[in-house]
């Protein structure tokens, strides 16, 4: 949720013709991550969390490239892209990691 949070942020730098699309889409990704991941999370089978999982990794991996898109466009100062790049990262990485979790045989 911090990184939605920091997505919005960042969606309201672009220059008005680029905001709408850039920023709709970044907030739509970003709030995707959250949203799946508990959406999985209310399932009652272990299959149906590790789905939920994969779609909110997509859509992590979609805000870095939005992100990055953003930057390389120059639409934010790279100090504003700071905090929801590494938020960003870091979200990808417990996802990983959560993602791994669900694969491994019970033992």
């Amino acid at each position: 949720m911090d990184l939605a949070v920091s997505c919005y942020e960042v969606a309201n730098g672009p220059p008005m013709t680029e905001r709408f699309e850039l920023a709709r889409q970044l907030r739509r990704a970003s709030i995707s991550i959250a949203a799946n991941i508990a959406e999985g999370a209310g399932r009652k089978h272990a299959g149906d969390y590790a789905r939920f999982l994969s779609i909110a990794r997509g859509s992590q991996a979609e805000v870095e490239t939005l992100l990055e898109i953003i930057r390389r466009l120059g639409f934010v100062a790279a100090q504003s892209l700071e905090a929801a790049t590494g938020l960003a990262g870091e979200v990808g990485r417990m996802l990983t990691v959560m993602l791994g979790r669900r694969s491994e045989p019970k033992t």
